[in-house]
């Protein structure tokens, strides 16, 4: 099947090809002609898919007719879970419409309200925004959506893993009951469904991607960490092979994005945070520096698992495990993209176990465990067979992610987050080969030399 089999406007096609484009992805060939057709969809497919141009070709195309309801509110809203999925499905509506006359705009938070004002002032055919932004200018006033024709929700799973749900529902009630709905999700669990069962009319169904399903191209692999010093002391390694190009390193929190990007700075690698406390221009630039390569590693919270779109990201390091499974093949999905084959390395402490368990169970298979000449870890990780989980004997309960207050005995419990020690636990000096680590990636060991364990 190619492009033109849809039948798109001329103007449309034509800045597809523009793109290189000449075959349509499988949930394009499957969703474009669902959505023309006028039916409402809930679509399931793996980040990097081609989920985008398959909701904005067809609504691009439904806009070459003019509106017949009077008014200044979009005829097409799409709603996203992050301010920078947003940006790429606005791209991509700007790119695929150029050769229209189409007006397009985002509602966003992190970004000015005047700007947002002066978009709603005259009509307007597409808008992309973030659920809480729109619901503040709907109760305002700002925006009206009587002329709404077609509602998207995208990643629909994501935003309510995000506590969007009461904003979508208030959304979904200020706009015409004769929509079209479409909802494209990377995962269907239970609370997707029944918000579909809501918004939803007789949807057609598309599901592409098995729900445990993770990525082929990606080398996925998993390194036991005695403690927080043995976690940096292995990403110093690795981030010190110039194997790896770009990489975006997940942690846990924005504080621990902001320290350890300032630490990798210090010693020479460039790094910037990517976090939800940062406001859109800055998060826009730091986007904007890595794709130009002025930035080599992104320190981020998951707040960059979805929508991040950067070329040539050769490794995903999870520095600290996601507490949702499904947010694991998301992080791991920024590699391995359009074909390209990719490295994704995870960490895991012995509080992180359960995280792990999880992970394992939903991908339906264990994480190749790995070692690094000098940095093995002290410990263990024994697997429980027949369930692709993991235990460790007699793991603390205390550390990063234990419970308020419970003691740990082990040092890959102990200590808070980013605490400078000058010296190494007890437990790690017995390790063979091995100088005392330090919070510092500058000294390092000397004797770990070579590029990434494989």
């Amino acid at each position: 099947m190619t492009f033109e089999k849809f039948n798109l406007s001329p103007a449309i096609l034509k800045a597809v090809v523009a793109c290189g484009y000449t075959t349509p992805t499988p949930i394009q060939a499957e969703s474009i002609p669902v959505v023309m057709a006028g039916k409402d969809l809930i679509a399931t497919a793996q980040t990097g898919t081609g989920k985008t141009a398959a909701f904005v070709l067809p609504a691009l195309q439904r806009l070459i007719a003019p509106s017949t309801v009077p008014g200044k509110g979009p005829r097409i809203l799409v709603l996203t879970p992050t301010r920078e999925l947003a940006g790429q499905v606005m791209d991509a509506a700007r790119t695929y419409g150029r050769g229209t006359n189409l007006r397009c705009g985002s509602i966003l938070g992190g970004m000015p309200y005047r700007e947002q004002l002066r978009l709603l002032s005259a009509p307007v055919d597409i808008i992309v925004a973030t659920p809480g932004r729109l619901l503040d200018h709907l109760e305002r006033g700002s925006i009206r959506l009587d002329r709404l024709e077609m509602l998207i929700l995208d990643e629909a799973d994501r935003m309510l893993d995000m506590g969007f749900s009461e904003d979508m529902e208030k959304i979904v009630s200020a706009a015409p009951t004769n929509r079209q709905t479409l909802m494209f999700t990377a995962t269907m669990g239970n609370t997707v469904l029944k918000l579909a069962e809501k918004m939803l009319r007789d949807p057609q169904r598309i599901e592409l991607a098995v729900r445990t399903s993770s990525h082929d191209l990606i080398e996925q692999r998993l390194h036991v960490a005695d403690s927080l010093h043995h976690k940096k002391e292995l990403l110093h390694h690795l981030v010190s092979d110039g194997k790896l190009t770009k990489a975006i390193i997940f942690s846990a929190t924005k504080r621990d994005a902001d320290e350890l990007a300032r630490e990798l700075s210090r010693n020479g690698y460039p790094a910037a945070p990517l976090h939800g406390d940062m406001n859109q221009i800055a998060r826009n630039k730091t986007i904007e520096r890595m794709r130009k390569g002025a930035i080599r590693l992104l320190v981020a919270t998951d707040v960059a698992a979805r929508g991040l779109d950067v070329n040539g990201i050769s490794h995903v390091i999870n520095f600290d495990l996601p507490r949702f499974a499904e947010d694991y093949v998301h992080r791991i999905g920024r590699t391995g993209r359009a074909g390209a084959t990719g490295i994704a390395i995870s960490f895991v402490s012995s509080s992180e176990l359960n995280y792990l368990e999880r992970i394992e169970r939903f991908i339906g298979r264990k994480l190749p465990e790995q070692n690094i000449e000098g940095l093995a870890p002290l410990s263990v990780l024994r697997r429980v067979s027949g369930g692709g989980g993991a235990r460790r004997g007699g793991a603390p309960t205390g550390g990063r992610y234990g419970k308020a207050g419970s003691k740990s005995t082990s040092a890959a419990g102990s200590g808070k987050p980013w605490v400078n020690k000058s010296k190494a636990p007890a437990a790690r000096s017995s390790r063979p080969n091995a100088s005392q680590p330090v919070v510092e990636y500058r000294s390092r060991r000397a004797e770990v030399q070579g590029g990434i364990d494989r």
